[in-house]
């Protein structure tokens, strides 16, 4: 299974058993398994990069076992491979949000004009207050 032009996941590294789902569906519920859990062993993958590695330990979640299988539960469709398609699609998906990097901050100062337009903020402000507490002398 091809995940991007470096990254590839064989079919070995992946698990998939079927069981029955649960919720509506009538008679088909209770007699075909259509629910795929499809369990993929991250630590046994050489193939992604230390760094996206251990974004996706943090993004899978309570999907990650104490082993460190990902698995994921699809159960969403009535059929079997359309089940299939979509634990394998969220795999991929899962796996390609933790390849992307973040984007580097670049750090910057305030421009002359916006400190002083701020100290004349303070200045008008600190005014403002230092008329309040003054007494008027109504006579």
């Amino acid at each position: 299974m091809r995940v991007t032009d470096a990254i590839e996941i064989a079919e070995t590294e992946l698990e998939e058993r079927f069981v029955r789902a649960s919720g509506p569906g009538g008679q088909n519920v209770n007699k075909v398994s259509t629910a795929v859990e499809l369990r993929f062993d991250l630590d046994a993958n050489k193939s992604i990069p230390d760094y996206a590695r251990d974004k996706l330990k943090r993004l899978a979640g309570r999907r990650l076992t104490i082993e460190g299988i990902i698995v994921i539960q699809a159960d969403r469709f009535r059929s079997q491979e359309q089940n299939r398609a979509d634990a394998r699609s969220r795999l991929i998906e899962l796996i390609e949000t933790s390849l992307e990097r973040p984007k580097l901050r670049i750090k910057t100062k305030p421009s002359r004009g916006a400190r002083e337009e701020r100290i004349k903020a303070k200045t008008v402000r600190g005014r403002v207050k230092k008329m309040r507490s003054r007494k008027v002398d109504f006579e």
